[in-house]
């Protein structure tokens, strides 16, 4: 038998807490079939999965129904005190289901527009009501009255339990974009201090990387022009950084080309010029230009890329370096660049 049967003292908030432990807990398990499902069996694991849903979903309107019921049901023989159908959805809670209360729940767990709307009697699911119990008043008062009350309690928990599986889902679906976003964070909070670094934040746009690398190399010393490009310096440093980068590519063409799908001048020129973003090549082109290690922290990892030709100034012991982080999460328009700054 269901869960109304094996409670029958439980409440309508206890019986909407327990359904919103079981919508929880089977799609723990639907999670695990899904994921352990194979090429083959997927269709098979897939429509078992949305069976188990609606089975579940249908159970649970039948508890609330039932439990709607006899919470009434002590009336249903009382001539005298006759039970109304509500004229507003402000004398629902008489019938057994405190819609402000239930508002109030769906707040909490975050999904405001389910609190904004409340289980809603549509007009003509109303005027279905009272027509038909003008119908057979005549021949029992208390009888037409019952049936009455009982179809609006049934659509009122009938909605209940849907928009309770919805905030269910809801509330999953932000729990786990959060966590996705902090646990990225943590992960680079670890690797930021086993390595003494402390995070500059720089402005998320096109230009990211290359203004961190602007800010990494004047931190070291490293001038951001070539020589005799004094008039480099009336621009912004992203600017100088990503014109030498796109540079370096433009003159390097058969170390580029291959991973490009435009063609070489089309690219060089959408990097120098526009605010596009960079990527693995941009840096690459800058280890060479500037003669750099380029330590990237990611997820906790760091990656470093290296130049590939002769362009350091001294030794391998004075060869520079310079520190970015690089967030996949993070930020709201997706890739990200900071930059790393020694810890004083």
């Amino acid at each position: 038998m269901d869960g109304a049967s094996s409670t029958p003292s439980e409440t309508l908030e206890q019986a909407q807490s327990r359904h919103r432990k079981e919508a929880k807990d089977l799609q723990g398990r639907i999670t695990n079939k899904k994921k352990n499902a194979t090429k083959k069996t997927r269709k098979g694991v897939n429509d078992e999965c949305a069976e188990m849903e609606r089975q579940m979903r249908d159970r649970h309107a039948e508890e609330l129904r039932r439990i709607s019921g006899e919470a009434g049901g002590d009336d249903d023989d009382d001539d005298n005190n006759e039970t109304r159908i509500p004229d507003n959805e402000d004398d629902a809670p008489e019938d057994g289901v405190d819609v402000a209360a239930f508002a109030e729940k769906m707040k909490a767990l975050g999904v405001e527009d389910l609190a904004a709307r409340p289980p809603q009697r549509p007009t003509s699911e109303k005027d279905e009501d009272i027509s038909s119990g003008g119908n057979g008043g005549g021949a029992g008062g208390g009888g037409g009255a019952g049936k009455k009350r009982n179809r609006q309690k049934e659509r009122l928990a009938r909605r209940a339990a849907e928009q309770e599986a919805a905030a269910v889902a809801a509330e999953r679906e932000a729990s786990g974009m959060t966590d996705r976003r902090g646990a990225e964070r943590e992960r680079m909070q670890g690797a930021f201090g086993r390595n003494g670094l402390v995070e500059r934040e720089i402005r998320p746009d096109g230009h990211c990387l290359f203004s961190a690398v602007a800010d990494q190399l004047q931190q070291r010393g490293v001038p951001l022009g070539g020589e005799g490009e004094g008039e480099g310096e009336a621009e912004p440093g992203y600017r100088t950084v990503r014109r030498r980068a796109a540079g370096y590519i433009g003159e390097h063409g058969d170390d580029f080309a291959g991973f490009l799908e435009e063609d070489l001048e089309s690219y060089v020129r959408k990097m120098r010029d526009t605010a596009e973003w960079g990527g693995q090549l941009e840096l690459l082109a800058v280890a060479n230009v500037y003669g750099v290690e380029i330590h990237v922290v990611q997820d906790g990892q760091t990656e470093v890329i290296r130049p590939t030709e002769a362009t350091a100034t001294g030794g391998e012991d004075e060869k520079k370096r310079i520190w970015l982080a690089y967030y996949r999460h993070g930020y709201g328009l997706g890739e990200h660049y900071n930059s790393l700054r020694t810890k004083a």
